[in-house]
């Protein structure tokens, strides 16, 4: 006890003078000490009161080093299922039951050239990844050596935690793969069941005067049903209930997205520029974002990322700061390869818990992985995607923005992006802001990327497009710019992007409030990400007016809708009224009233949107859309009464609209501590606060994590991460922040040691081991 308090206090003093921590740290703050084999001077881990870690090293090589044990200490169990899961090594840990995921996954992983494959990421990269990795591997030493406890889940499930290498981080490939493989498969066979007549409902494009090409030599009905199931597997989440992988139908309306914007400071109520970005992906416990703060003397850095990769992929450096959502680049082609196509095997062993090892056979094409075969028609279909090429790995290339000191380094960063397709936002220091689209995008030698391809060059792609010629714009002239997923290629831009997007409601949105205010502050912006009215609602209900009820439900759901102005919130009768009613019964009586029967199982699922417009158009008979819209309006009414009673006073939508999450595995006996929830919300698939909910109304996917960034003035920035920062159940920082998220607070995500350490809960000093 005495050699820590020794290193500890001589730790605390080299790092920043005794006199001034003690003037500084709050008396409660508690403090420990940590030697650590692997790193190469002395360091710190402050844990704010948010259990957010601001890391404190010698250099840039340990600040990664303790990010990584850092992110070890929060999140093992979670990072150590993605590796698991991503390089196909489930069945080592899990058994059996998990040899068909493993196969999947290992179709996916990066087999090109690893020297090349480094050489696409900033030159310091692989360094930085190599000490972050040692980082995880040292607190898995503490962890084996009993210094630090095993997280439960380990215990639960009787494996152990594994050793990471830099090359691990960089070839799971299947984390990230946004694009539109499972679209080409409903579109051709909706065309292939007679639904092509309703594509622009089923599935509408933008720009919506594109006319779809069928490819040359495809008969969509050479597309079975199941051609993607390997697919699916093989990005898929980790199950341990026994269940076999529901296969579910897609659901257009639960998307993930994002929302992000950039105030210049003519417009900003700081006079700085204010950069905002909550990234919208699938809820979960704990959440795929990680928020910390790494301090070198070469390198500093702030921001959210994913737990298991070095640095962060969207937040700021002392310079500029950066924000992203996805931009609908087309990516993928599912080729099709006649019968007796070559195909070349690749034989590997994966190692079974409680068994001998089991040897599979994975096979691959020029284009790609053989993600399945026909036996029927002696058929194989393989995945061609950019993520095969160098350069790839997704988010990973955040790491050229991390040293991006102006516009022109942004640029350069940009020109390297690969995965996911992004709309990148930039602001500096000097007022510059700007955006531009970053991604790698096939030239397809024919076609449009909207349906599968025979396999052959007539149908090939042609390299890649230079990321230079990606378009961007330099300080718009309105002062600002935001992105919502929504349809933004530029008029006139000469190169084919992509033709599937988001509903442009949450843009509308963001449009309809910056554009009011002729100064927009740090609590507005932290006011429209919590924003849950909904344009698109205004304008579905829109299609209500003039029309009178015959029944006395349709009579009560049209007096309950006229009027609302949109907003979805948590207390709302009409929001509830109006999710069950767009969602849930809208689009059914749509498609039963215009598609014809033999056609109805190909359409599928309809996009919402796809309706709206197809009853805007005014081409359908007015009695025929009146019958829709009353028939399902008063569905919905009978729906809502049979839930929630018969006096609408007493609907809320938070009654039925829920926060519940729960984690990958559920331990016997510890499953209520596990849990986090339920909590009624508001917002929908539609609003700013994006809330998507499945057929259950549960919450699905939305922002976990938000930033607020007030640019140079770093220590006025915001942020919220639900439920929190910890994996482990037993931690103060497993729940912490949910109560917040839910009711739009946020915590402060200071920059500067003085306030971090007034910010300070916990301070891990810690010193190189041998």
């Amino acid at each position: 006890m005495r050699r820590i308090g020794v290193v500890l206090a001589g730790l605390l003093a080299a790092v920043s003078g005794s006199a001034v921590m003690a003037q500084e740290v709050p008396p409660s703050v508690v403090r420990e000490a940590r030697v650590v084999p692997g790193l190469q001077a002395a360091g710190e881990i402050v844990i704010d009161r948010a259990g957010i870690p601001h890391i404190y090293a010698g250099n840039a090589r340990d600040g990664f080093f303790l990010q990584g044990y850092a992110v070890a200490r929060d999140r093992l169990w979670q990072i150590d299922l993605w590796r698991k899961r991503g390089l196909g090594r489930l069945s080592a840990s899990f058994g059996p039951a998990y040899v068909a995921q493993d196969r999947a996954a290992r179709l996916l992983l990066y087999r090109g050239d690893m020297i090349k494959e480094w050489a696409a990421y900033p030159a310091a990269a692989k360094g930085w990844t190599e000490a972050f990795v040692s980082g995880i591997n040292a607190f898995v030493a503490d962890v084996e050596a009993g210094r630090q406890p095993l997280p439960l889940e380990f215990a639960a499930s009787a494996s152990r935690p594994e050793r990471w290498t830099a090359d691990d981080v960089v070839r799971i490939r299947s984390n990230a793969l946004a694009s539109n493989i499972a679209s080409e498969v409903d579109r051709a066979r909706a065309l292939c069941g007679g639904a092509g007549p309703y594509e622009a409902m089923r599935a509408p494009l933008e720009p919506a005067t594109h006319k779809l090409v069928m490819p040359k030599g495809l008969d969509p009905c050479s597309i079975p049903k199941d051609v993607l199931d390997e697919y699916l597997l093989g990005t898929s989440e980790v199950r341990f209930d026994g269940k076999a992988l529901a296969l579910a139908l897609r659901d257009p309306e639960v998307q993930e997205g994002s929302n992000n914007w950039v105030i210049a400071p003519a417009r900003s109520a700081t006079g700085r520029a204010i950069m905002a970005n909550d990234p919208h992906r699938t809820h979960s416990v704990p959440n795929l974002r990680y928020l910390s703060h790494i301090d070198t003397p070469e390198l500093k850095i702030a921001g959210a990322g994913e737990p298991a990769l070095p640095g962060m992929s969207l937040g700021h450096n002392e310079d500029a700061a950066w924000a992203l959502t996805i931009f609908a680049i087309d990516q993928q082609d599912l080729v099709v390869n006649p019968k007796g196509a070559k195909l070349t095997e690749v034989r590997e062993s994966i190692a079974v818990k409680g068994e001998a090892p089991r040897e599979v056979v994975l096979k691959f094409t020029a284009d790609g992985p053989v993600i399945h075969e026909d036996a029927a028609s002696g058929r194989s279909f393989a995945l061609r995607a950019t993520w095969n090429q160098p350069g790839a790995s997704a988010y990973f290339n955040a790491a050229w923005a991390f040293t991006a000191k102006s516009w022109d380094d942004f640029r350069a960063a940009q020109t390297h992006w690969g995965a996911p397709p992004l709309n990148l936002l930039y602001a500096d220091r000097g007022g510059t802001t700007g955006w531009m689209a970053a991604g790698f995008v096939p030239k397809r030698a024919a076609g449009d990327g909207l349906l599968p391809v025979p396999a052959g060059k007539a149908h090939g792609w042609n390299g890649l497009l230079d990321g230079a010629l990606m378009p961007a714009i330099k300080d718009p002239a309105q002062g600002w710019f935001a992105t919502a997923n929504q349809y933004n290629v530029p008029a006139g831009y000469p190169h084919m992007l992509g033709l599937e997007w988001s509903n442009p409601s949450r843009m509308t949105r963001i449009t309809e409030v910056i554009a009011a205010k002729p100064k927009f502050g740090i609590t507005d912006a932290m006011a429209l990400q919590n924003d849950v009215t909904s344009p698109f609602a205004r304008r579905v209900v829109k299609l209500l007016g003039g029309l009178e009820g015959r029944t006395v439900d349709e009579t009560g759901a049209l007096t309950l809708l006229r009027g609302w102005d949109g907003e979805l919130g948590a207390e709302s009768a009409a929001a509830a009224l109006y999710e069950i009613w767009a969602r849930r019964f809208l689009p059914q009586a749509a498609v039963k009233a215009i598609v014809p029967e033999a056609a109805r199982e190909a359409i599928g699922t309809v996009a919402l949107i796809g309706v709206v417009q197809t009853l805007e158009d005014g081409k359908l008979p007015a009695q025929l859309s009146h019958a829709i819209l009353l028939d399902s309006l008063g569905s919905a009414w009978a729906e809502m009464t049979r839930r929630l009673g018969p006096d609408p006073a007493r609907w809320r939508w938070g009654s039925l609209h829920v926060a519940d999450f729960r984690p990958a595995l559920a331990i016997p006996g510890r499953e209520s501590g596990q849990r986090v929830g339920p909590l009624g919300i508001g917002g929908g698939s539609s609003t700013p606060n994006a809330a998507s909910w499945s057929g259950d109304f549960l919450l699905t996917a939305g922002p976990s994590v938000r930033l607020v960034m007030d640019v140079g003035a770093w220590d006025n920035s915001v942020a919220i991460n639900t439920p929190g920062q910890s994996g482990d159940p037993a931690s103060a920082h497993y729940r912490d922040l949910f109560a917040r998220w839910a009711g739009g607070a946020y915590v402060p995500f200071v920059w500067s040691r003085a306030r971090v350490l007034q910010e300070a809960e916990r301070i891990i000093a810690v010193t190189p081991g041998e």
